[in-house]
């Protein structure tokens, strides 16, 4: 048996794209980060099991982000929804942190799939093509799901543009996508 080349021979690109899927899916911080070598410290222990035919290390280090980001949350105490924290009004926040904070609810509204698919395009940067490879699918089967998770982000922010301008009456608040 030929032995897989060993997927963590450069490791600093990986780490950038690992950490950005994490902090997609569970925010920029000290969480993403212990996540991240979480990710890291599985990997080494089991860089064993790696197997280069069944897709690049990306790949396998996504679906170990995967499995860690669904442990950390077993870990941790339920966070108050974004909708229940209070907000400064429109004039004490910029226009970029208010539109922030709307997408952040909207993704949260979405179900798991949704919010996984996003993640890996946007968070890690990965094509359908390689989301399909991490998720074994077929690749127009991910391009039908991410336009459908787009889709509905979309009315998700629709919806919140509506709760939101209703009571605050402000026209100059800008709260597009």
């Amino acid at each position: 048996m030929t032995r897989s080349p060993d997927p963590l021979a450069n490791p600093a690109p990986l780490i950038r794209r690992v950490y950005s899927y994490v902090a997609y899916r569970i925010g920029e911080g000290a969480e993403a980060e212990d996540v991240t070598s979480d990710v890291f410290e599985r990997a080494l222990r089991y860089r064993d099991s790696y197997d280069a035919s069944r897709g690049q290390p990306l790949s396998w280090l996504l679906g170990i982000a995967r499995r860690s980001i669904d442990d950390a949350r077993l870990r941790r105490p339920q966070l108050a929804n974004v909708h229940d924290l209070d907000h400064a009004s429109a004039e004490d926040l910029e226009g970029s942190a208010v539109r922030r904070l709307s997408l952040a609810s909207a993704i949260n509204g979405l179900e798991e799939r949704d919010r996984d698919l996003l993640a890996l395009r946007y968070g890690a940067d990965l094509s359908a093509r390689e989301i399909a490879a991490v998720l074994e699918l077929k690749t127009n089967a991910v391009e039908v799901a991410l336009h459908r998770a787009r889709g509905r982000l979309q009315t998700q922010l629709r919806q919140g543009e509506g709760a939101e301008s209703r009571p605050r009456r402000d026209p100059q608040v800008e709260t597009g996508p």
